[in-house]
This record gives C-alpha cells, structure tokens and sequence, in this order.
C-alpha cells in the first residue's frame, strides 16, 4: 500500500517546532528592544540639550530640590523647571556662555541679551531629554512619598554628586515592593528630606530621639522603625497599589 503521506511530511513536525521557536525568540527580542524605554534601565544616561550639573548647582552652591522642580511635594509628578527659572540666575550669571545659547534661545534674546527678531523673538522650548519614566499603567504619587520621610536619595540616588543625571536604581516592580515591604531602611525626618548628604547616624548623634521605652535611637533601622510607627505608614503591597 502507497504511502497516504509525501515522504517530505517527515520532517513536518521539526519544521514546525523550528519556526515557532525562531517566531518566539525573536518576538521577545523585539519586544525587549523596542518596547523596554531606555529610561528603565540603570545607568541610562541621555545628553540635554543645555548642561546642568547638579553637582555644582545643588552640591557646591546649595541649591534646593524644589527651587526647579517646584511641584514635586504637592503633586504626583516632579515638574522640569520652565526656561524662566533658569533665567532668573543666568540673565546675570555667565550671561554670554556658549553652554547657554540653548536657554538664550528659549528666552528669545541673542548673546548680548538683546531681542531676536520675528519668530525667533517667541522662544523656544528647551526640549529635556527625560531620564526617569514609569510606564503608563504604573501610578506614581511624589507628594505621597516625600511627606512621608522617603528622600530623592532613594529613588534617584545620589543626584547631588552627578554631572550629568543619570538612573541610579532599576525602578522595577521588585524595587518598589522591597521598599514597601521594609520602608523602615529610607524613613527619615521630613526636615532632611531634601539634604541628600543625610546619614542618619550622624543626625542621630546630633539630636536625642527616644523609643516608647525611652532608650536611645542610634541607627537608621531603629529609627526608621520608629518613624513608621510615628505616622503609621502602612505601604500597600497589592497589586492595586500602583497599577490603576
């Protein structure tokens, strides 16, 4: 009896299981390339159209946080500083630096700070390239965390030493639960949010915080721990928490 089936369906089966693994493979690859925002990884580090080195700014001159991003402990988002707050320093401080001809422009005025003419005399935007992003199903509240003892440190980094911004931690999933599962390692006193040069330790040296049995505080976990029981911080670890 003739065989029903060709003899090339022998190997049908392996051709099959072949294409599909190629399929699979290079579905994950291009879903990891270009559906992963760059800005999720660490150490991602972008170019800006203006240099701004929070180092000299924040580190050396002592800068607060919330002279640019202003909004950062009233709303969910920290706000990119408008060209007009830069301009309130560099219409008087290194006036004619090529470093500045981005802000010049945004401001409409030339490099001895006289008007442009026509469309240029509008301004242009100061495009910053962004460098943290939480994906679009991920809720994120600033205001929430800050007011709540959680510094810039912790998410950011050490911001104040950088020269140019870049992602100091990953961001993930498991970043945040680990951080809502032991918030007691970031707690710190709403006063030193903002100081990223913070050392509990050393602040702990420096004032007299007391446990409810009166012993001393000398470390962060004590302290966190005190402090997250001082304003009952209860950090959600549901799925609903930041996926809304």
């Amino acid at each position: 009896m003739a065989n029903f089936f060709p003899r090339w369906t022998n190997l049908l089966p392996v051709k099959i299981v072949l294409c599909l693994g190629v399929l699979g493979a290079g579905m994950v690859v291009g879903f990891t390339y270009y559906a992963t925002p760059k800005a999720l990884r660490v150490g991602y580090q972008p170019s800006q159209p203006i240099p701004y080195s929070h180092d000299l700014h924040v580190r050396q001159l002592g800068m607060d946080c919330r002279y640019c991003h202003s909004y950062v402990e009233y709303s969910a988002h920290a706000n990119v500083p408008a060209a007009s707050v830069c301009w309130k320093c560099h219409s008087q401080v290194a006036k004619g630096s090529p470093a500045l001809a981005g802000l010049r422009a945004a401001m409409g005025v030339d490099e001895d700070h006289q008007p442009l003419e026509g469309e240029a005399a509008k301004g242009l935007p100061i495009e910053w390239v962004r460098v943290h992003k939480s994906p679009d199903y991920v809720y994120f509240n600033h205001s929430a965390h800050l007011n709540r003892g959680i510094s810039c440190v912790s998410c950011h980094g050490r911001v104040d030493q950088m020269e140019v911004v870049y992602q100091a931690e990953s961001h993930s999933m498991g970043f945040c639960l680990d951080c809502h599962r032991n918030p007691e390692r970031h707690l710190r006193p709403l006063e030193e949010v903002y100081n990223l040069d913070y050392e509990a330790e050393r602040y702990l040296a420096e004032h007299e915080v007391h446990d409810a049995d009166g012993n001393r505080i000398t470390s962060q976990k004590e302290f966190g721990r005190f402090l997250k029981e001082h304003w009952s911080v209860l950090p959600r670890e549901s799925c609903a928490a930041c996926h809304r």
